[in-house]
């Protein structure tokens, strides 16, 4: 039975909780202060209870203090990787041009110009909704999105000269898809996801060319799960980073750091 366009904020919190959200009272709140009416509301609890991701019905997540418009079916940016952008920041504070790859939203890259002041910025997906989405929050900033795989959608000319390459690829491993929350196996786009056999097909194919496109003492980072760090780490070194692993206990994040040593 539809919900009334007449509910309280009671009544929202009691839809959300039968329909299994943990924190209801705290999206409650949140789809109330986004509503822009009252059958808005109706519609966005709906949407909820039915399984939709909460930033999916909102329109938008907080990732690194910003407001980032999430679209349906994009990717939704994950608070663990806040950590990521944290390092690239203390790692490069000065980087004046940047690339996110594998963007998604373009959370990362918006995070990042935003911090970085008059950087040039650029990212990269291979999904049109998601390049689409990643416009949006980047125009503020004056960066760039580009639709394409990987380093084939950025324009030549960043060959050499980037700074900062950060790359929150997929990296989940395929036999491990359906064990994923529904939230996202069934509202997040697959490509997004699934990072091969065994989670790390994507991130070998980014740092195999990421010296090409470092400048020399350019830095690439890239979070994977904990007990990919090894074989992601040995895949950093073959494509001749030196690399090392920034480990957030606070938000069980792992982030793969590799570096163009300036006489390569």
């Amino acid at each position: 039975m539809p919900l009334r366009s007449s509910l309280t904020p009671e009544a929202v919190v009691s839809a959300l909780r039968a329909a299994g959200c943990v924190f209801a009272e705290d999206e409650a709140a949140l789809i109330l202060a986004t509503a822009r009416d009252a059958a808005e509301l109706s519609s966005m609890v709906d949407r909820r209870a039915a399984g939709l991701p909460l930033e999916h019905v909102l329109g938008w997540a907080e990732f690194h203090g910003l407001r980032i418009a999430v679209e349906s079916g994009v990717f939704v940016p994950r608070r663990r990787t806040e950590f990521l952008v944290d390092r690239a920041l203390a790692e490069a504070p000065d980087a004046s041009v940047v690339v996110d790859l594998c963007c998604g939203s373009g959370a990362l890259g918006a995070a990042l110009a935003a911090a970085l002041d008059e950087a040039e910025v650029h990212a990269a997906d291979i999904d049109p909704a998601a390049v689409h989405c990643a416009r949006r929050n980047l125009a503020p900033y004056g960066g760039h999105a580009h639709q394409g795989d990987l380093y084939a959608a950025l324009p030549t000319d960043l060959r050499g000269r980037v700074d900062l390459l950060t790359a929150n690829v997929p990296y989940v491993p395929t036999p491990d898809l359906p064990l994923l929350p529904s939230e996202a196996r069934d509202h997040e786009p697959p490509a997004a996801l699934d990072g091969g056999p065994d989670g790390l097909a994507v991130l070998r194919r980014v740092a195999a060319e990421a010296t090409a496109w470092l400048a020399p003492g350019g830095r690439l980072l890239s979070e994977t799960g904990a007990h990919q760090t090894p074989a992601a780490v040995a895949a950093f070194t073959e494509a001749g980073l030196t690399a090392r692993v920034a480990v957030s206990t606070e938000w069980s994040a792992h982030v793969v750091i590799g570096v163009r040593e300036r006489s390569s």
